[in-house]
């Protein structure tokens, strides 16, 4: 199947995600911010990115934003938890403006996550 990256700081919703992912028989590789994610990527890159928005490090508009403009074609999930707006500025509408192909809002159910994979890697 797919080789996917997870981009989060919360280790125990990185390996809910790989334990998800990899049920579904993908391959799946970590980082725990945004500039791990890039160079993890850069090293062996990924069918598909899922990244969260707010890590320590670099976060993930700047992380989608890099990895956009390097790399246009890659597929990518932009995921949040509380905080997704904040004094009117709605984080994962602007993930979806600058290059995020599906966004969701944390917690979600799995079989949301998965179909959102599948329709991206057009399986």
């Amino acid at each position: 199947m797919a080789r996917i990256l997870i981009i989060d700081d919360e280790e125990l919703f990185r390996q809910m995600l790989k334990q998800m992912l990899e049920s579904a028989g993908h391959e799946v590789a970590e980082a725990a911010d945004g500039e791990q994610g890039l160079t993890l990527f850069r090293e062996q890159p990924a069918d598909l990115v899922i990244t969260d928005i707010f890590m320590p490090e670099k976060e993930g508009i700047a992380t989608i934003h890099e990895l956009k403009e390097e790399f246009p074609a890659l597929k990518l999930i932009a995921v949040t938890g509380g905080g997704y707006k904040r004094r009117g500025f709605e984080y994962l509408e602007f993930a979806e403006k600058i290059g995020a192909d599906r966004v969701l809002h944390k917690p979600f159910e799995r079989q949301e996550l998965l179909d959102a994979v599948e329709v991206l890697l057009g399986s």
